[in-house]
């Protein structure tokens, strides 16, 4: 094992909303040389931070929208989200939980709080991530993947550390529940203050951090504080992460697919023509139909 060094640490860019619901700091694509083709096959992540939303009879959210190409995982840390689909997929997704929704072929979905989180109020904080298909699979048919915390696999750490929720992936043997197209690793590390964890992903894996919660030590060396995000060089494999206090890490690795990417708002396909077909489609109904 050689050890993977830091390329740049990124402080969150200035929010933006996301629909009324989702007040976002975007950091895939972003100006820190984070585009879609260095990070393939992560296309997209936007942080929701915690941030207090405050009681309303009308939840808030992203209204019917279409996608295609891609898969979108939600990850929540705090509050509830409701998601449906027009492929039929859908459900409520509360602290600790994941959804997954492979688009593919392309499907309608919509995206709102919780209508008890709505009408209590309180803090919330998400991750959305898009992560691309391989060109064979773009046009496969959508599915949805509800993943409770509860069903999660956890790795105990040693030495009282914490844990490793495993999403997708591998961590010390253990797998994650979701099922996935192409080699992506995803998984929350919970660490005690001290609490120390090392992860090793094959050199050409593009592979990411971020700080959830509380502030880390990244080998020994580089200090990081809550809400930053980390970017690994694709020069070894292993690295290692220490609590300075209670805290929680998402990381990501992926392979990378390697192939044209071709770009139009929620559509991501490998060529122009593809782009303007997933219009057309779109325009003619072919991706279903889904109540605003």
């Amino acid at each position: 094992m050689t050890k993977r060094n830091i390329e740049l640490v990124a402080a969150p860019r200035a929010p933006h909303y996301v629909g009324d619901g989702f007040r976002v700091h975007n950091f895939i694509p972003s100006g820190y040389r984070l585009d879609m083709k260095r990070m393939d096959p992560f296309i997209m992540l936007d942080y929701n931070s915690k941030f207090y939303f405050p009681p309303t009879d009308q939840p808030r959210g992203v209204s019917v929208h279409p996608h295609r190409g891609f898969e979108t995982v939600t990850i929540a840390y705090k509050g509830k989200v409701a998601h449906h689909d027009s492929s039929g997929g859908g459900g409520i997704i509360g602290e600790g939980d994941v959804q997954w929704m492979t688009a593919a072929s392309g499907v309608l979905h919509k995206e709102y709080h919780e209508e008890n989180f709505s009408k209590a109020g309180g803090d919330f904080q998400m991750v959305q991530l898009w992560v691309n298909l391989p060109a064979k699979d773009k046009m496969s048919a959508p599915k949805y993947q509800g993943i409770a915390n509860a069903q999660m696999p956890k790795f105990t750490l040693p030495d009282q550390a914490g844990i490793i929720e495993v999403i997708a992936g591998e961590y010390q043997g253990l797998k994650g529940s979701a099922s996935t197209f192409s080699p992506v690793n995803m998984m929350n590390a919970k660490l005690n203050k001290s609490g120390k964890a090392s992860f090793d992903f094959p050199s050409h894996f593009n592979t990411v951090l971020l700080v959830i919660e509380g502030s880390i030590t990244v080998n020994q060396e580089a200090k990081v504080p809550t809400d930053h995000l980390v970017l690994f060089e694709n020069n070894g494999s292993s690295f290692e992460i220490e609590a300075n206090e209670e805290a929680v890490v998402l990381i990501l690795s992926g392979e990378p697919l390697n192939e044209p990417i071709a770009a139009h708002g929620p559509f991501v396909m490998n060529t122009r023509q593809e782009i303007v077909q997933a219009i057309e489609d779109y325009n003619m109904g072919k991706f279903g139909y889904l109540e605003d």
